[in-house]
């Protein structure tokens, strides 16, 4: 019994049919805020203007499900996996031109969205997660559960403090089925790989995680390999030092593409880590609404982690105009909150990230943190040796 929980489909899911949102008569009259669910279960607070970008989104959402059902009636069910070789080609020269079509065609569809009945199996196949699953035994994740259950470290007290602050009132993830699935994920992983444990901000990755994907099996090899493969190392470790490197990268990356603003930021001795660190830590699950995340999702696991760069740096670059204009740090963190809280519409970020931002490829991201590695550790090397020195002291 205990086995086969894993293996079952969520009690939560989204909807195969994408209802319209309709706020009553008054509402519309009256411009009142009004409060509605998601297609992933969460609360929303909107102005009648908000519903109605909703209802946009989830038209264009019924559009695009057409298309990629289209590609798999004429392709396959896994087109975005095959390689056919065409009549009167040389084998090399077919796939070669097959892969690379279908990767245009893909890449394409990935940046307009992924349906959401469809974003199980695509991210689970091209994220790498179904290869990582088929090097272990079958039973690895029920074996896992079942070994780690009962023994407490510091990760499992952070996580049971955790799991009640995970999304308050979501209509699945906070219940004891919820809490449980998403105890079983978290604390798994975190005997997993001991270097990472757990650390504050996966909890609403694993939950965003266990609503999207149809087992918590599939949840718990989504983070591995999100933790493993696709995000840089040491994000989540204890000194968080990835963190600290990606976070001078983006500040770097703001300088170069948006001069103006990074700037005026420094003029207010305002540090983007303020609001940054949360984007990275949280992959933008705490920032944006759920449909908006999960778009910036599909492109992560299948670009990889430069995505988070191009999006953090298109928030930013939205609010341009505004930005330039404050005069103190509480402006600033209010204008990007409010941004993020309300972008509702994913197609109006995605195009200013990859459209507008200006192009950078992975190889320089990986030389711009190489650079800034030695100057994160030796400033945390100083910080472990102040809190050392002043240990000491109290004794």
């Amino acid at each position: 019994m205990y086995g086969t929980r894993h293996k079952r489909e969520l009690s939560f899911e989204s909807l195969a049919q994408i209802p319209i949102l309709r706020p009553s008569i008054h509402a519309r009259r009256a411009n009142l805020t009004v409060k509605f669910q998601d297609l992933y279960g969460f609360t929303v607070e909107g102005n009648v203007d908000d519903v109605n970008v909703l209802n946009e989104v989830r038209e264009r959402v019924r559009q695009q499900g057409r298309v990629w059902w289209s590609m798999e009636a004429n392709k396959g069910a896994n087109w975005y996996l095959q390689r056919s070789i065409s009549e009167g080609q040389s084998l090399k020269a077919s796939l070669k031109f097959s892969a690379l079509a279908n990767a245009i065609t893909l890449k394409r569809l990935i940046r307009k969205g992924i349906p959401p009945v469809l974003r199980p199996k695509v991210w689970f196949s091209l994220s790498g997660a179904a290869k990582k699953k088929s090097t272990v035994p079958e039973s690895y994740y029920n074996d896992l559960t079942i070994a780690v259950e009962g023994k407490v470290t510091p990760a499992t007290r952070q996580i049971d403090h955790d799991l009640p602050r995970t999304f308050p009132g979501h209509p699945w993830l906070d219940t004891p089925e919820g809490h449980a699935a998403l105890r079983r994920v978290l604390v798994g992983y975190s005997f997993r790989d001991s270097d990472v444990g757990y650390c504050q901000g996966l909890n609403y990755v694993a939950a965003l995680l266990l609503l999207v994907m149809k087992t918590e099996e599939d949840a718990f090899w989504m983070l591995a390999v999100l933790l493993e493969n696709v995000l840089v190392n040491d994000c989540y470790t204890n000194n968080l030092s990835g963190c600290h490197v990606e976070q001078r990268v983006f500040k770097d990356f703001l300088a170069k593409m948006c001069p103006r603003i990074a700037a005026h930021l420094e003029a207010l001795d305002f540090d983007v880590s303020l609001v940054a660190t949360e984007w990275f830590l949280c992959l933008f699950s705490k920032s944006l609404p759920s449909e908006t995340t999960l778009r910036v999702w599909d492109v992560l696991f299948y670009e990889g982690a430069k995505v988070l760069f191009h999006v953090a740096l298109a928030i930013f670059k939205m609010k341009e105009e505004e930005l330039l204009l404050t005069h103190h740090v509480g402006d600033v963190i209010n204008i990007l909150q409010k941004t993020t809280h309300h972008l509702f519409d994913p197609d109006e970020l995605l195009p200013v990230a990859f459209d507008q931002i200006g192009s950078f490829t992975t190889n320089t991201i990986s030389k711009q943190r190489k650079k800034q590695e030695p100057a994160v550790m030796k400033e945390l090397d100083q910080r472990f040796r102040r809190l050392n020195s002043l240990k000491l002291e109290e004794k």
